[in-house]
């Protein structure tokens, strides 16, 4: 299974990159096609990330269905391609509505997290999730770092070129994963499609209808909420407060790419066997709070890139999550939760690039009545702040 391993791996880490890819020449880029300012292209940012997690929200039920139904590899396959022909139109897009048409077709294609979360389900035993889950989540994390790296670095060829590399890797490996992908749905564990089922709405109700289920989905969307104002407003965060370019910003989302990656890959196993999954949580959620206290009012960037390690420490929260959900959901239904932790996921990148860009906005203006870039980290403080409560409170009841 080491080459399927590797093409579904690879794949969340290309939709990772469709995300970062953008981050670090989003402001240069919207500001030559439409004008303005950097807090307009702020706003248009938040537009753009939202497009594109929307889709995500409401394709990843359909795809996390599809998936149950007709099986991984076709699903993964066919986003793969669409996603290649997806980036070419963007290297070529001239206008802001061009740019959000192929946002709005990319978050789509990426909307893939589930059924490659529900391929590592259908393979794992349940005590191997977590550490399985964690692998998905370390390939996310190689993906933000590649993604803003090679936007950072392309962007000295100009602000297209990291697509046409983006639609080189993803058509390679649509070609990978046609050579080596295995079907793991089989009679045993298809469900069969129905339409109803696959809406965001009714793939929810069905879900958090599981015993234990409800309060753990909650948790996992303020967590995600919170967690989405990195890739939210970093970039323009970091220019206002720090004066970055998009070479140091590609820099810093590398480096706190690469401790996800560490964290989810390698620290999640040992973590969750001493720790034991509930404490892992609460641990990587007090990291997070800590960070965003730090971030909410830091002036020196230096200062920021050594938080970075710490904040990365956060990353265990999400595969300890997904692990105790996957153990009480059928099997037949892996696709499903999958499919709803990724709309939960993309509803907070619908959120949180509207809420924390104009947040940042608002305090980051010449004319501001209180000048303070980081307030989108103090409300992200106290978004992840209620979803810790939350946590332990449903602890405690089932205890």
């Amino acid at each position: 299974m080491r080459l399927p391993f590797l093409f579904v791996l690879g794949t969340v880490m290309i939709d990772a990159m469709g995300i970062g890819l953008v981050m670090p020449i989003m402001p240069q880029l919207i500001v030559e096609v439409q004008g303005g300012s950097l807090a307009s292209a702020a706003i248009w940012g938040g537009i753009l990330s939202t497009a594109f997690a929307a889709m995500q929200f409401l394709f990843g039920p359909v795809l996390g269905n599809l998936s149950d139904a007709y099986g991984r590899r076709a699903v993964l396959l066919a986003s793969l391609f669409v996603m290649s022909l997806d980036y070419v139109v963007m290297a070529m897009a001239g206008s802001i509505w061009l740019l959000l048409i192929g946002r709005i077709v990319g978050g789509i294609t990426a909307a893939t997290h589930s059924t490659a979360a529900a391929f590592m389900a259908d393979v794992s035993k349940p005590h191997e999730k977590a550490a399985n889950f964690g692998l998905i989540g370390a390939a996310f994390g190689v993906g933000f770092v590649l993604g803003p790296l090679m936007g950072g670095l392309l962007s000295e060829y100009g602000t297209r070129a990291p697509f046409w590399a983006a639609a080189g890797l993803s058509f390679a490996n649509f070609l990978l994963g046609l050579a080596v992908m295995p079907e793991t749905v089989t009679d045993k564990n298809r469900r069969g499609f129905r339409w109803h089922r696959a809406r965001p709405d009714s793939a929810l109700r069905a879900i958090a209808a599981l015993p234990g289920i409800r309060p753990l989905l909650w948790v996992y969307f303020l967590y995600s909420v919170s967690i989405y104002v990195y890739p939210a407003i970093w970039s323009y965060f970091t220019t206002e407060r720090f004066g970055w370019s998009p070479q140091m910003i590609g820099l810093s989302l590398a480096v706190y790419g690469l401790g996800m990656a560490a964290v989810q890959g390698g620290l999640i196993r040992p973590a969750t066997r001493h720790l034991g999954e509930r404490t892992t949580i609460v641990w990587g959620m007090i990291f997070e709070i800590v960070s965003f206290l730090a971030l909410g009012f830091l002036t020196n960037g230096t200062i920021a890139l050594m938080l970075i390690p710490i904040t990365a420490l956060g990353a265990v929260v999400t595969p300890a999550l997904q692990a105790q959900m996957s153990r009480a959901t059928p099997d037949s239904q892996q696709g499903e939760l999958q499919g709803v932790l990724a709309a939960l996921h993309a509803l907070s990148m619908v959120i949180s690039p509207l809420v924390m860009t104009t947040v940042f906005a608002q305090f980051a203006r010449v004319d501001a009545a209180f000048y303070l870039p980081g307030a989108p980290f103090l409300l992200a403080l106290l978004l992840m702040l209620a979803g810790f409560v939350l946590f332990l409170r449903a602890h405690r009841s089932e205890t």
